[in-house]
């Protein structure tokens, strides 16, 4: 299965996003085999740095260190696919300044239901970041009347237990770019998630 094959933003309205930058997970993938889906925020300004692409992207770079943080010795995103784990972003398309709308975000959240959707064996939802938290509310929202991470600072309410349809949600931070090589206390923290979520996987 490819994820551009069978999802696509075909009107690209929002206006505070950097259409250039639109991009979606090209690679095959057996999606029976997915356990967790880490959603991060938004693609880079310069798209070798994706997930998906070749030659040592930054986000990969960043993503190995947080795996590597938590235990789980990866190097590369096709290693971390066969653990069970697929990595999206919430926003398709790139950033233009530091924050990104409300509107923009709820556009995109139906994108990102309809990828969610491809993938029957979900375990739990890893949402690295407060975009990638209000994509996914927006989506509990429209299915279940309500948000299933409430409002309020990450770092209070993370070792919390949510759920979405049975599924195990765990809110986060942001795995990519420079502020995660400096903030030491979020790294532990987005370490510490992972290992939660694996473990969630084995015990399930």
């Amino acid at each position: 299965m490819k994820i551009t094959d069978l999802i696509a933003c075909h009107d690209f309205s929002c206006q505070d996003i950097n259409k250039k930058c639109y991009i979606l997970p090209d690679i095959d993938i057996d999606p029976e085999t997915i356990k967790i889906l880490m959603i991060s925020e938004a693609p880079p300004h310069n798209l070798t740095d994706y997930y998906y692409t070749n030659n040592s992207p930054f986000y990969m770079e960043t993503t190995i260190k947080a795996f590597k943080d938590a235990g789980i010795d990866v190097s590369s995103i096709e290693e971390i696919l066969d653990l069970g784990v697929y990595i999206t972003t919430a926003i398709k398309c790139g950033k233009i300044g530091y924050s990104i709308s409300a509107a923009t975000i709820k556009h995109c959240s139906e994108i990102l239901e309809k990828e969610i959707s491809q993938f029957p064996n979900l375990q739990c939802f890893m949402l690295m970041g407060d975009v990638a938290i209000k994509a996914f509310c927006y989506i509990t929202k429209r299915n279940i009347g309500k948000r299933v991470i409430p409002s309020g600072s990450t770092y209070k309410i993370r070792k919390d237990k949510f759920y979405y349809e049975d599924k195990r949600v765990f809110p986060s931070y942001l795995q990519t770019g420079k502020n995660y090589l400096i903030e030491k206390s979020k790294r532990k923290m987005i370490a510490e998630d992972i290992k939660n979520a694996f473990d969630e996987i084995k015990n399930s």
